[in-house]
């Protein structure tokens, strides 16, 4: 039965205001900074309940065996730079969008649809978004994220909301305002996020979307550039290590970025990238310095002979309605977690990325101004 008068899918009914309020709220303020030109249009929490219904439906749908991953953008043809329009408009049914999926689940690729007469339709495909499209990815089955493409345009885009099932988890943007919030998390929040392809910080969340896509789990440790101190929390001799440090993501970074081309960098980094992450599948930690120079891999974690075990850390989510919690870290995870935090309890200057299989997401840092360290979760913003 497909989608007629209302909603069935009630996680879809749940969200959909606080997610036309979020999407209102950056126009409202792109405005005020008179940076209006080229925004996307915003659905209603009508429309959105309505993009969302449908998409559930079809994520649980299989054609030929394989599972529907799609990419569903609310804009006209026009806001669309060069769209690849259908002769004919397709109805935004989940049946339809299962049949579609396969020739556009590559990356970068969204279907557009639009409404007429109340009723949504599929027009085509495009590559080009304008600022804060809404943007609907169907990643697996029952799983799917709501975001927008930043308003710069380059790098990752950025989450609005998680839905699982039944479980709806909203990205809560002020958790980034922490004094002793990485850097990371504040860009994937799009707050103080730089525009610049290679820019370190996007890089690293490159770096920790390949992580995480490979699903074997691992842990990358980022160490200060020209500092051996990292050597005292590890088990000696060590596994891999590599000499001279391997600079191929290095380099790409230090490239003159306006001299670049989008293309170009997109694939040389998503090569480099990749190379430097699939070592952190192997068993043990990896281990780069901050100007992202592979120093060794399949390391084991100990504790620095002048230390003590770590026995509390504070766990951060960024979603509405999480506290900040104090825990014992085993209570976090196995072995991979509390390694990962005793080496930032031991070495404060350094940060500890740890990927699960389950797809869970964690960085370690430590926060001088709770003299602790802060375990946050951020696979939300990853998907």
């Amino acid at each position: 039965m497909e989608w007629k008068n209302g909603s069935t899918y009630q996680a879809a009914a749940n969200v959909a205001g606080t997610i036309e309020a979020h999407f209102l709220r950056h126009q409202d303020k792109a405005r005020v900074q008179q940076e209006d030109e080229g925004l996307a249009s915003v659905p209603t929490a009508r429309k959105i309940e309505q993009i969302i219904d449908v998409a559930f439906w079809a994520s649980l749908r299989k054609e030929e065996g394989n599972p529907t991953r799609i990419s569903i953008a609310y804009l006209q043809p026009s806001e669309a730079g060069k769209p690849l329009l259908f002769e004919h408009r397709l109805p935004y049914t989940p049946k339809v969008l299962a049949k579609l999926a396969p020739g556009v689940e590559r990356a970068g690729v969204h279907v557009g649809i639009w409404e007429e007469n109340g009723e949504l339709y599929i027009w085509g495909t495009t590559l080009s978004l304008p600022k804060y499209c809404f943007v609907l990815d169907v990643s697996e089955p029952g799983l799917l994220v709501v975001k927008h493409r930043r308003a710069a345009g380059l790098g990752k885009f950025i989450n609005v909301a998680v839905l699982q099932g039944d479980s709806v988890k909203v990205v809560n943007e002020q958790c980034g305002i922490r004094t002793d919030c990485p850097n990371m998390l504040t860009s994937l929040l799009g707050i103080h996020a730089s525009p610049l392809w290679n820019h370190p910080i996007n890089v690293l969340i490159q770096i920790a979307v390949s992580m995480r896509a490979h699903r074997r789990g691992g842990t990358l440790l980022v160490t200060p550039y020209n500092q051996d101190k990292w050597k005292n929390s590890i088990v000696h001799p060590l596994q891999y290590p590599v000499y001279p440090a391997f600079s191929g993501v290095s380099d790409l970074i230090r490239q003159d970025g306006e001299a670049t081309s989008e293309i170009y960098w997109q694939n040389a980094l998503r090569r480099e990238v990749e190379y430097i992450t699939g070592l952190t599948a192997v068993d043990g930690a990896t281990v780069i310095n901050d100007r992202h120079e592979l120093l060794a891999f399949g390391t084991k974690i100990s504790r620095a002979g002048d230390s003590h075990p770590v026995e509390e850390i504070l766990l951060t989510e960024p979603v509405t309605d999480q506290q900040p919690m104090l825990m014992h870290p085993s209570r976090l995870g196995g072995t991979r977690h509390l390694s990962a935090a005793q080496f930032v309890y031991d070495q404060r200057d350094a940060q500890a990325l740890v990927a699960s299989q389950d797809g869970n997401f964690t960085v370690f840092s430590w926060s001088p101004d709770s003299n602790i360290v802060m375990a946050h979760r951020i696979d939300v913003l990853l998907i």
